[in-house]
């Protein structure tokens, strides 16, 4: 019979009297306590809904520089409190309700019933209050504090033209993606973050101004959790527990009903920007992306509508930024050190990175002697000096290691043997690679030659090869960071031995060129070899531009089976060794611009070559035939 008591049991004056006492007003607390129960929990639950319809209109209108109104987060913190105790009301009903006897109108503990019974109906009016209070017509208001949020930025010259270049598209209507690409250290974030802060003090409409650094390790879920943050999804406490789809669905109804600019640096590869949930800007809401990237290929991935490449400074600025970080006390240490500081800048060639990481290392060197010994190992081998094998070239070379395969970096290091500044024959180039088969063999001429081309684009987009008409060149801080990948960080690998330009008059000791597989010494003063390496895995020789070259003993060659490439145009040369009929691998060799008189016939020996080169030999008179 449930919580009825029968009526044969004997009762006490005081069990009459708790009975008595139930029959008066108060006795509602206890009588209606399963009833108040079950309305409390819908009225929770409805309270609950109401909470995450406010939280949702609120991931949709709020960001930018609107904030939600006090009103809206008070309430949303006493109904979070509220929905706490309500739960916990809820969670000891069923203890209280064994209490209860005579049909539910009486308790066997009256005091703790009437106590957790009156709780139960001041829950249930204060969620009521809460449901009421929480219909509100204005849920976010405009903050006070700006759009965009300040990022640090040294001070750096010579970009005042480019800032002017990209702000013109922001303002343009018809532009909604714009791609800025360089190579690296050349001041592609640093132009991103005056764009960042320039909205600080120019008149603008755009509601919100995102920034987002992607790097290398693209994770579409940081980017979507950096947007979330600005736009002040991630402040809804559900947030962490929805899914990636779920997040994208959010992001895109608050950002499609707003003005956004969205900044994000150091994209490598492109970025699904519908995936996480940013809407592709369009004419109608005028919103801006804007990225900065190594590579211009993806610029064009991205669909950039405009592509702005930033170039190292020109001279003016170079100097001007150089200065500035070297200070002007340890310029007026001494009166010699102002000449030699700008041949120091001059050997960074124009980039920021390089001026700004040299010139704060020889800040503090007060003489002449300090500054001199810099202009040297610049020179030879700038690895050597510090600051840039620790700060320089390790973020250039991401842009190295980005090459889609070793195929690729092969092809890029190749141009390491070539000295600074120097213009490279984009046949030519093509030509020592083919010879020295960096490629399937499989192809024909046209179609080798069209891979060719489609590698030093790849390079060139990868701003690790500038375009130079018919010809290709690296920049100097590019070169020097990759013959120090050559020589020191993957010199095992690759074994080169260059020397190329440096004005030597003699060649490199022969200790030196033990396993080395490339060897270059193009453009010196070096007359001539005298004594004979031992590099049976030499596959590339250059000899070319040492005007005073003149003769190669006949054993040169003898421990060279490996040679494919030997390049000795533009010398003296008047005879060809007896010995390179030994040269059995090979496969190209260029006597253009030499002094030779005759072909000697042992070059009939040389069953694999393919190429070559004797223009502009106007003393040659013999050229050996075959017997017929």
């Amino acid at each position: 019979m449930g919580n009825v008591c029968p009526f044969q049991i004997q009762c006490g004056d005081s069990f009459i009297n708790r009975c008595w006492d139930c029959t008066s007003g108060q006795a509602e607390y206890i009588c209606q306590l399963e009833h108040n129960l079950e309305a409390l929990q819908i009225a929770r639950e409805e309270l609950r809904e109401l909470k995450d319809d406010v939280i949702r209109r609120l991931g949709i209108e709020e960001g930018g520089n609107m904030k939600r109104r006090e009103q809206v987060q008070g309430w949303l913190l006493r109904v979070e409190a509220k929905i706490t105790e309500v739960d916990e009301l809820i969670g000891d009903g069923p203890q209280e309700i064994q209490k209860l006897c005579l049909g539910g109108c009486c308790s066997k503990n009256l005091k703790s019933s009437y106590t957790f019974g009156r709780r139960v109906v001041r829950g249930l009016q204060d969620v009521a209050a809460l449901k009421s209070k929480g219909d509100f017509e204005v849920f976010v208001e405009r903050s006070a504090r700006e759009p965009v949020i300040e990022r640090p930025i040294e001070p750096t010259a010579g970009l005042e033209g480019m800032l002017d270049r990209v702000w013109n598209c922001l303002i343009e209507e018809a532009i909604g993606l714009v791609g800025i690409y360089g190579m690296g250290g050349v001041g592609k974030t640093t132009l991103l973050t005056r764009i960042n802060n320039k909205f600080l003090d120019t008149p603008h409409d755009f509601d919100v101004v995102i920034w987002v650094v992607v790097s290398k390790d693209l994770r579409l879920e940081k980017v979507q959790e950096e947007i979330a943050k600005k736009i002040g999804l991630s402040n809804d406490g559900q947030w962490q527990h929805k899914s990636f789809s779920e997040k994208a669905a959010e992001i895109f109804q608050v950002l499609r009903k707003k003005k956004f600019v969205l900044l994000l640096d150091d994209i490598w590869k492109r970025v699904e920007l519908k995936d996480v949930g940013v809407p592709i800007p369009k004419t109608q809401n005028r919103s801006k992306i804007v990225f900065t990237t190594r590579s211009r290929a993806v610029c064009s991935y991205m669909e950039a509508e405009q592509k702005i490449k930033v170039e190292p400074l020109a001279w003016e600025k170079a100097w001007e930024l150089f200065q500035e970080k070297v200070g002007v006390d340890t310029l007026d240490a001494d009166p010699d050190i102002p000449n030699i500081a700008e041949e120091v800048a001059r050997e960074c060639a124009g980039l920021p990175l390089a001026l700004i990481t040299v010139g704060r290392a020889m800040a503090c060197k007060k003489t002449p002697q300090e500054w001199r010994y810099a202009v040297e190992v610049l020179r030879v081998s700038a690895s050597n000096m510090q600051v840039m094998g620790d700060e320089v070239f390790p973020i250039l070379k991401f842009s190295y290691d980005s090459l889609p395969n070793y195929k690729i970096k092969s092809c890029f290091l190749y141009c390491t043997l070539y000295p600074e500044d120097y213009k490279i024959s984009k046949d030519e180039l093509i030509e020592h690679w083919m010879c020295e088969n960096f490629w399937d063999e499989g192809h024909n001429q046209v179609d080798a030659f069209n891979e060719g081309y489609n590698i030093i684009g790849m390079l060139v987009h990868a701003c690790l090869l500038e375009h130079e008409g018919s010809s290709v060149k690296m920049h100097d801080v590019i070169r020097d960071m990759a013959l120090w990948i050559t020589c020191e960080v993957e010199k095992e690998e690759h074994k080169y031995l260059v020397q190329a330009g440096a004005q030597s008059s003699k060649a490199p000791e022969i200790e030196r060129w033990r396993g080395k597989k490339r060897v270059s010494l193009m453009e010196n003063n070096i007359e001539q070899l005298t004594e004979v390496p031992r590099c049976p895995d030499l596959v590339t020789l250059f000899l070319c531009g040492n005007g005073c070259f003149r003769s190669i003993p006949d054993d040169f060659f003898q421990f060279m089976n490996a040679l494919t490439v030997l390049d000795v145009s533009e010398t003296a040369l008047k005879f060809l060794p007896n010995g390179i009929s030994g040269l059995v691998a090979l496969q190209y060799l260029n006597l253009s611009r030499t002094k030779i008189k005759q072909l000697p016939p042992e070059l009939m020996a040389l069953r694999k070559l393919k190429y070559l080169n004797l223009e502009h030999n106007y003393d040659l008179h013999s050229i050996p035939t075959t017997n017929s």
